[in-house]
């Protein structure tokens, strides 16, 4: 079945639409740059496979091919662990609104999905940058009904002489809960540069959580004992406030980066005046930095990235805590299920080393490793235990207008988690 599923993924990549006006080019060979061993090499990806194999392909009697739209339409075909199979539409696209030289590519997606795990999921979200950079915008509509598997609070490390609840909160027999609701979301961020490659900003938010539920065979769940500890409502919340951003970027492209930085730091601050529950204040730092190995194949590239979320003050309600799978994208912790492990505050850092295998990048590899930690509110603190993962994956180029992937990963963490990993562009 998980073969199935990517030869579909693939299948319909072929029916992408080419008439849309985003980025194009005339002449869609993308020639790399001439080395001494790949001159006039070509990049190939998943449309040209489907328009080489395509037995009703009408032969070319001109030398110009036709623009090719950096817009892709797909079915959302999708596996990991945290969602079991999902299937649904999906569509993934790049724009440049001024000169690529000084102009960072914008990028938006969206999607409607249904998992085997009962989760529907719809969201739009974009990353925009203006003319000259001048300004960033941010921002996503969500609606989803959710099927959240959750281990408890905490990193995993067993507790000295645990209380009941702290038992059942620590989890240290990794029993599995469940939490049903329904999510309804609304961001927008909005940036302006101050230095090339440096941006300020802020930012509203509010994300209305309803009709939440846990099943489990055990009387009790974490949630409902973290709503007691703290005083929540444990069946709704409301996550409406401000964000403060700072942010740094030369990193060359936001699908699949080959060299530079990326860097965001973002203070939230849910309050009470906006409909949270309770005040609280996150400290979000996420920096990711490239090398490239070799300008012969520039695919060959070594990434790192760490992403953090520190409390400063107040009190998150227990869904919204930060941990594995809770970063903006969604993508860290890959060789868990997202949400096994989190905290009050959460640590998470990955090395990954990207290396070609084809030299038209049609075929490319990674291999990864991680590690997170988070502290709890039963006295393991952050930095204290550590948690690894790791694994490996292959990349096919899907499209070559954005340099879009499709990633097939296999990772592997404690605890007997381990699993297959599908998605659209890099982790990070």
């Amino acid at each position: 079945m998980r073969y199935l599923s990517t030869v579909l993924l693939l299948y319909f990549a072929y029916l992408q639409n080419s008439t849309a006006q985003f980025v194009t080019i005339q002449d869609s060979s993308l020639i790399i740059r001439d080395t001494s061993q790949f001159v006039n090499s070509k990049l190939y990806d998943v449309v040209d496979l489907f328009q080489d194999i395509n037995p009703f392909r009408k032969a070319d009697t001109t030398s110009i091919q036709k623009t090719r739209s950096g817009i892709s339409y797909l079915p959302n075909i999708n596996y990991n662990p945290s969602i079991g199979f999902q299937i649904g539409l999906k569509a993934v696209g790049g724009v440049y609104l001024g000169d690529k030289k000084n102009t960072s590519m914008s990028i938006f997606a969206t999607s409607v999905n249904y998992t085997t795990r009962g989760i529907f999921y719809a969201y739009l979200a974009h990353d925009t940058y203006t003319k000259d950079n001048k300004w960033n915008l941010k921002g996503n509509l969500v609606g989803a009904k959710m099927v959240g598997l959750d281990y408890g609070l905490g990193i995993g490390a067993p507790l000295d002489h645990p209380e009941a609840d702290e038992v059942i909160m620590n989890n240290p027999e990794r029993n599995r809960y469940v939490n049903h609701y329904n999510i309804y979301g609304f961001s927008e961020r909005l940036y302006k540069q101050l230095l090339p490659g440096m941006f300020v900003g802020g930012g509203i938010f509010f994300e209305l959580k309803r009709d939440i539920r846990t099943s489990s065979e055990f009387e009790t769940s974490p949630n409902e004992i973290y709503g007691e500890w703290n005083n929540f409502n444990s069946t709704q919340n409301n996550n409406n406030g401000l964000m403060f951003n700072l942010q740094y970027l030369t990193r060359d492209n936001p699908n699949s980066a080959y060299k530079g930085i990326y860097t965001d730091v973002v203070l939230r601050m849910n309050q009470t005046w906006l409909g949270s529950q309770k005040s609280a204040y996150q400290l979000q730092t996420d920096f990711r930095k490239y090398w490239q190995l070799s300008e012969q194949r520039p695919n060959h590239v070594l990434a790192f990235w760490n992403y953090g979320s520190y409390n400063l003050g107040g009190t998150l309600f227990y869904l919204d805590l930060p941990g594995t799978g809770k970063d903006p994208y969604a993508r860290s912790g890959r060789g868990y299920t997202n949400g096994y492990f989190k905290g009050i505050s959460f640590f998470y850092s990955e090395m990954e080393y990207r290396f070609p295998i084809l030299k038209n990048q049609f075929l490319s590899g990674v291999v990864f490793a991680n590690v997170q930690t988070a502290n709890d509110q039963m006295g393991t603190e952050l930095f204290q235990q550590w948690q690894p993962a790791g694994g490996a994956g292959l990349r096919v180029l899907f499209n070559k207008m954005t340099r879009t992937n499709l990633c097939i990963d296999y990772a592997f963490g404690k605890f007997g988690q381990r699993g297959l990993f599908l998605g659209l562009n890099e982790a990070f």
